[in-house]
């Protein structure tokens, strides 16, 4: 649409400065694939490459390739601040949120409040808001993802993606009754929204309605190969997660793995990485049951491909993950030039973040300890409160850092300390009975502290592991 002069207006209706219509075709194209976690984002390049003088268009291109290519960032990011002299009020503040966001020596407080202000006077740019509610998500604070989505949704009240977007920040803040209404009525508006399907599915799986879960993800498992790797990995990641804590035949498991995670790097367009994060955090829990002898050498041949360095530090979650196969088999020369490149990389960030990041490092410290089988160490690294939901600063939401309790519960009872398993495991029960392998956790706890309790810990395991058998098989 042309808005005269060398203007048109994108799809939030925000004035652009080009001439051509398929530069801004493209960069709504672009937005559309960043909302809906779409493999085709790259698309944004196209729209620099249709009209080299928008500044939206290269600003847009330079954050996509600070993830991608960073070493073609520059010639975009360059081009756009070249041409601000000309760009419409809109771009400058996407201009300028961008570049507190891609700076070498980024803060994250100045980012954020960039962002802040650019949703304040352009509120229906749901990209940006995006871009804000993920920075919030590797700060580890939720609650000012959810300030940030209160602040725009009147003006998008029948947005396509906006619940989704509402919908996660409420589940890392607890409020599992409100992130469903809002996850069900972003499916309401479209039923292909996978953020909103995503979110759907971390309630029930949180509210152990594993039968539920199952059937709404596989319902709609056929429009997610339109999805980037790691959301196309990670929803099947869900569904196998739902199947371990409803206690499905481990096959069933398996067979997610091999045909829907590991068969992702099949696809010429696959982002590794994104694959291995959510192999490895699906292969730790099976570990954490005893299981991995029905994964045959599955965790070797993982292992292979992150033993090249061009797959570490580009998550902290991969990191640690990486850490913990590393202890599992014995690559400890590995390990540590992994774990030195954290800690040079933590010597970089702003004190603020440094002090928020040492803690990171101790858990991968005892991540790798507890794959060596060291679980004294990883106890003393650990102790003497842990609780993985402490821990979102390393870009984890709470049902991938679950696993990191699971360790913890496993340390505790392999290190020999009943009491204080059984004090952790009765916390864990109280905030979700329905899981099958917490009430045998508790039953070897109580065991080893000779506590009669042990027999109605087992009876409640046996009911839960017959019930979820007969409904997820």
């Amino acid at each position: 649409m042309d808005g005269g002069g060398g203007l048109k207006v994108d799809e939030w209706g925000y004035q652009v400065r080009t001439s051509s219509d398929a530069c801004v075709s493209a960069i709504n194209s672009y937005y559309h694939q960043v909302l809906n976690y779409g493999r085709e984002r790259g698309i944004i390049l196209e729209a620099a490459s249709h009209d080299p003088d928008c500044v939206l268009a290269n600003i847009l291109a330079a954050h996509f390739l600070s993830s991608t290519d960073p070493s073609r960032l520059p010639f975009h990011f360059d081009a756009a601040k070249s041409r601000l002299g000309q760009a419409t009020p809109y771009e400058k503040a996407v201009f300028d949120a961008i570049s507190c966001l891609i700076a070498k020596d980024r803060d994250d407080d100045a980012a954020l409040d960039s962002h802040s202000k650019l949703l304040k006077q352009f509120p229906k740019d749901l990209v940006s808001l995006k871009r804000a509610q993920i920075l919030c998500f590797y700060m580890g604070r939720p609650e000012l993802s959810m300030v940030l989505v209160e602040q725009v949704l009147p003006q998008n009240l029948q947005e396509n993606y906006i619940y989704g977007m509402v919908a996660f920040p409420l589940l890392e803040l607890g409020k599992l009754e409100d992130a469903e209404k809002a996850a069900r009525k972003g499916l309401e508006i479209n039923k292909q929204d996978h953020w909103s399907q995503h979110n759907l599915c971390h309630v029930l799986q949180y509210e152990c309605r594993f039968k539920e879960a199952v059937e709404f993800m596989e319902e709609y498992s056929s429009s997610w190969r339109s999805c980037s790797s790691f959301m196309y990995t990670h929803n099947w990641w869900h569904v196998a997660i739902c199947y371990i804590e409803g206690h499905s035949p481990i096959s069933s498991v398996l067979r997610i793995y091999d045909e829907h995670i590991w068969k992702e790097l099949q696809r010429s367009d696959a982002v590794c990485q994104e694959v291995y994060l959510n192999a490895l955090g699906l292969l730790l829990r099976v570990h954490i049951r005893g299981q991995m002898g029905f994964f045959g050498d599955r965790l070797k041949i993982l292992t292979d491909h992150i033993m090249d360095q061009s797959n570490w530090h580009v998550e902290w979650l991969l990191d640690l993950l990486i850490l913990w196969t590393f202890g599992s088999v014995k690559e400890s020369n590995k390990a540590e030039e992994l774990l030195n490149g954290m800690k040079s990389r933590i010597c970089s960030m702003s004190k603020k973040k440094q002090v928020s990041m040492q803690r990171g490092i101790k858990l991968a410290e005892a991540l790798y300890a507890y794959g060596k089988g060291d679980y004294e160490q990883a106890f003393q690294l650990l102790a003497p409160d842990f609780d993985a939901n402490d821990f979102k600063m390393i870009g984890a939401s709470d049902e991938q850092l679950d696993v990191f309790n699971e360790v913890w519960y496993s340390v505790l009872l392999n290190s020999g300390r009943a009491e204080k398993a059984i004090e952790e495991m009765e916390k864990a029960i109280k905030k979700r009975a329905g899981i099958p392998f917490l009430w045998r956790l508790l039953e070897r706890s109580y065991t080893m502290a000779n506590r009669e309790e042990a027999a109605v810990a087992s009876e409640k395991a046996k009911a839960l592991e017959a019930a979820y058998f007969q409904q997820l098989e």
